[in-house]
């Protein structure tokens, strides 16, 4: 079954206990009960969790996530509390932490589409449908979809595939409400942040955000009822960024995320079978420093500055 090709160690640090390892983050709890999020380089494609880091990644991630928290605010707050590096944290996870509320976890993906690509494409081209959402005849691989669409999937634990679901399975389990509430929110972060990116000289083609709702006991006043934006938001990992310039809708784009990493995976360069039980290979180091220029690339295009 796909997952890590070697399981990392999570740090031991006093006065946090270690939650849980994920494809990209490691989770504690410090004794406030906050979550202290550590976002490593590591980084997953097809399930797998690679063998080989991308330098300063984890840093990266964290940074621009922040840039986005803020600029989101408005729509949805997000879930950090500070930066603060916990006292006898390693040193380098400096510039990778986020101390975050709890919060009560939605249990669904929330994806927000608004070009025509990756796993939809084939319900698309067999259905004209993207999770049941009727769309018209001709739309191309890369092709702007007239409104943006909520499409919904599972949270699988590491080594799983997230499977996209309708959005009544999703009231189905969670209630009307809050379906309601998670796809409302979706879209219009969605769209607040398209608009933003495009200004920039980026199509965001699609991305997934997390929600959780306020526990009580320490929420501000009012505010245990209210919907949070929680782990990392619109990154190279979580969202798909091409370029503006060269969008061309019907081949590839040129992108700004872990797609190029996916497609030497696929290519006859790799000599990997994604469909076999043989782990990914070490990643070259073309590709690796290919790939750090990317995410360098996006995250100047979009906050204006470079990373330091």
């Amino acid at each position: 079954m796909p997952g890590f090709v070697t399981v990392p160690e999570p740090a031991e640090v006093p006065g946090l206990v270690h939650l849980h390892t994920g494809k990209v983050r490691d989770l504690y709890r410090n004794e406030a009960g906050e979550l202290i999020m550590v976002a490593s380089d590591r980084v997953s494609a097809f399930d797998w969790v690679l063998p080989t880091v991308i330098p300063d990644k984890g840093r990266i991630l964290t940074e621009l996530s922040l840039w986005w928290f803020e600029r989101l605010a408005h729509i949805a707050p997000g879930h950090v509390i500070s930066t603060d590096l916990p006292e006898g944290a390693p040193a380098d996870w400096a510039g990778r932490v986020t101390v975050c509320r709890p919060l009560r976890m939605a249990p669904v993906e929330c994806v927000a589409r608004g070009y025509l690509t990756g796993s939809v494409l084939a319900e698309y081209r067999r259905d004209r449908t993207i999770c049941g959402v009727m769309l018209p005849e001709g739309l191309q691989d890369g092709s702007e979809i007239p409104t943006t669409i909520f499409t919904p999937s599972t949270k699988a634990d590491v080594g799983e595939h997230d499977e996209n679901v309708t959005y009544e399975e999703i009231a189905r389990k969670v209630g009307a409400g809050e379906a309601a509430q998670l796809r409302q929110t979706t879209v219009a972060l969605y769209n607040h942040a398209r608009d933003i990116a495009r200004e920039r000289g980026i199509i965001l083609a699609d991305t997934k955000f997390e929600f959780g709702w306020a526990q009580g006991g320490g929420s501000p006043e009012g505010e245990d009822d209210a919907l949070y934006l929680a782990d990392e938001v619109l990154t190279p990992d979580s969202s798909r960024f091409w370029s503006r310039e060269e969008w061309q809708p019907g081949r590839a784009q040129f992108s700004y995320d872990k797609q190029f990493i996916r497609d030497w995976l696929t290519s006859s360069e790799s000599g990997w079978d994604r469909h076999g039980d043989t782990p990914p290979p070490e990643l070259p180091e073309h590709i690796v420093a290919q790939t750090r220029d990317r995410y360098l690339e996006a995250y100047r295009l979009l906050t204006g500055h470079d990373f330091a």
